[in-house]
């Protein structure tokens, strides 16, 4: 006899409780949902724009909420603190909570410095060239013929850039207005101003790192960050920005000395400050002149206590500034580190020659790669110096032998 209809579509659970299979219906995680954020598409993990989306590009599509990224200053820091106010300045547009640090700048001045942002996304986004018909006469240009060996090779894609739009863009040639500055909520330490206690004896950590991770602690649990506090519909996330750490202004003597005697505080700091954002709701911007440390093996135990590190080098002052290679751009932007993160393996840049540069109103980090006309130039500027050279050479020698004569 067959069973009736209305006990077939019945759960098992109400059958028999040894009954059950393995087979489960699959349903979405919960994610957490906070303007400004997305989830990766890699590890799923929640990720933050750094507002320059061509670094977000190069990090695997921006900075994982939880993480610190890292960045080795150029020499001058501009490049560096510029980077640092991109990241804040995306903070402020997306309504989220900032806290910045600095021993040197007050963070209201650095605040005050912050790129306005473009909010005409039309003028960003050129028109797609409309293809051409066989009746139409080419163009002067376009009637150009190149080497018949380089017709089929593809173009070079110099910009890093996703399918997806993440991040806002800004205008570096102007400032934030105040009206848009003031309506995100911010934290500020500012060394000078903080009053700092006397560290334990057998403490690792210096007065003003000690200091700085207390107030860190006590932002996160006051203002509702930690993951442990209740679930609340308007979660938001802290962005943390910090100003030129292991320099001499925060009582450290990194840079200052070969073998220095707190050799030690800084990577004690950053063990605390990676296992609060761990817990909470935030992110942090590191910058650091690694320029000034001596000791390699100390520079590599704080890149890898950081979970992205990215290293500028820039050409103002160097030979490279007037070498025809990089005649297109500032500097050269290394990736030191990326992160591990709910993966075995992470994902690394597909190129590893990177340049950035800065244009009248953006910066963008690109591949490097030889201009076309790089061949004539080097072989002009080698002939010059080889005449030079030659020049130079036939005077020393005459010269010497002259000498030689009035010796003999």
């Amino acid at each position: 006899m067959a069973a009736p209809v209305s006990s077939v579509g019945k759960p098992s659970a109400e059958r028999s409780p040894f009954n059950n299979t393995s087979f489960q219906k699959k349903t979405r995680s919960k994610l957490i949902s906070i303007p400004g954020t997305r989830p990766s598409v890699q590890n799923g993990q929640l990720l933050v724009s750094t507002g320059v989306t061509s670094l977000d590009y190069l990090l695997g599509g921006g900075l994982a909420v939880g993480t610190v990224l890292l960045i080795e200053e150029d020499r001058y820091d501009s490049y560096s603190r510029m980077i640092l106010k991109y990241f804040l300045a995306e903070g402020v547009v997306c309504r989220h909570e900032l806290y910045v640090a600095a021993a040197q700048d007050n963070p209201d001045d650095i605040l005050q410095e912050l790129p306005a942002p473009i909010l005409d996304d039309v003028a960003m986004h050129k028109p797609a060239e409309q293809p051409r018909l066989s009746c139409e006469p080419p163009d002067g240009l376009d009637a150009m013929k190149i080497a018949w060996r380089y017709q089929n090779l593809p173009k070079v894609q110099t910009a890093l850039a996703s399918s997806s739009r993440f991040g806002h863009y800004y205008d570096v040639s102007k400032t934030m207005e105040p009206e848009i500055r003031q309506a995100a909520k911010c934290h500020r330490f500012y060394l000078p101003e903080h009053p700092t206690q006397s560290s334990p004896p057998h403490s690792t950590m210096l007065e003003s790192y000690s200091a700085l991770l207390k107030s860190l602690q006590e932002v996160i649990n006051r203002e509702g960050f930690d993951v442990a506090a209740p679930m609340s519909n308007s979660r938001n996330i802290l962005r943390i920005g910090l100003h030129s750490l292991g320099s001499a202004l925060w009582g450290d003597d990194l840079c200052c000395h070969d073998n220095p005697k707190n050799g030690r505080a800084l990577t004690t700091f950053l063990y605390g400050l990676r296992a609060l954002l761990r817990s909470s709701l935030s992110v942090a911007v590191v910058t650091l002149p690694s320029h000034l440390i001596q000791d390699r093996a100390l520079m590599g135990s704080i890149t890898r206590l950081c979970d992205n590190a990215i290293a500028l080098e820039s050409f103002k002052g160097s030979e490279r500034e007037t070498n025809p290679l990089y005649k297109d751009y500032h500097g050269l932007i290394h990736v030191r580190q990326v992160p591990h993160l709910n993966c075995l393996a992470s994902k690394l840049p597909d190129h590893k020659d990177l340049a950035f540069k800065l244009k009248r109103k953006q910066f963008s980090i690109e591949r490097l790669h030889l201009p076309p006309d790089l061949s004539d130039t080097v072989s002009r500027v080698s002939r010059g110096e080889l005449a030079g050279a030659t020049t130079v050479a036939s005077a020393c020698g005459s010269g010497s032998s002259g000498n030689k004569h009035l010796d003999f």
